[in-house]
């Protein structure tokens, strides 16, 4: 017999992702309380994790999120709901708009609602959702379990933030580069202005220092560049 194509394992490989990924939504989902068909819904999110446009918000993104999470330390309840929100907390990522995060948790609240979770579950997942704007720290152990989350790619090893640095901009293409640098350095410097940045000891602990430097020296890249 002849050795599979490497396409073939690359489609072999990336059906295998969807898989999984689906079957772990539909399981946390019928955790939450939901009673209806959970595999539209599941597929309908990784179908839009995985547009074309997407160079950094796109399922390895995901599922990066979700192996943080499993290492974190949390109880059974607040890592269900903050799974969830981190399933939405980009399901909605248009470069050209301001309000995703805004949308993503209204296709999460309306989204559970429509399976049958309850409606106190579905609320929170949807606050869960915005706390990814990171305009202000959270008070409460799940905001700061999904923030810390989402953040934690700034932490990384210096390649690995590189290239997550690398793919910002490409995910932004369209936009100027005197634009684009402006508001990169706004965002990074406010990250860095921080402190701490991590709000959980778990994540203060693996990520704080390496976050720091690599945003220092991501900030000191845009301003050699301007």
């Amino acid at each position: 017999m002849a050795p599979a194509s490497a396409g073939v394992l690359a489609a072999a490989g990336l059906t295998a992702v969807v898989t999984e990924l689906c079957d772990r939504f539909a399981a946390l989902v019928r955790r939450l309380g939901a009673e209806g068909d959970v595999g539209p819904l599941a597929a309908e999110l990784v179908a839009a994790w995985s547009e074309p446009s997407r160079r950094y918000h796109d399922p390895a993104h995901l599922r990066d999120c979700l192996n943080e999470l499993d290492r974190a330390p949390a109880e059974r309840d607040t890592r269900d709901l903050v799974e969830a929100a981190l399933w939405f907390h980009d399901a909605v990522h248009d470069v050209s708009r301001s309000d995703n995060e805004q949308r993503s948790a209204a296709w999460a609240r309306s989204a559970l609602m429509s399976l049958g979770t309850p409606p106190a579950v579905a609320d929170e997942v949807a606050r869960l959702v915005l706390v990814t704007r990171h305009d202000r720290p959270s008070a409460d152990p799940a905001g700061q379990l999904i923030a810390d989350v989402d953040l934690s790619v700034l932490g990384r090893a210096p390649g690995a933030f590189d290239a997550y640095d690398r793919a910002i901009r490409a995910e932004y293409a369209l936009v100027p580069d005197e634009e684009y640098r402006a508001g990169r350095h706004r965002i990074l410097s406010q990250f860095l202005d921080r402190s701490p940045l991590y709000l959980t000891p778990y994540f203060r602990g693996h990520y704080e220092a390496s976050a720091r430097a690599n945003l220092t020296r991501a900030l000191a890249r845009l301003r050699e560049r301007a």
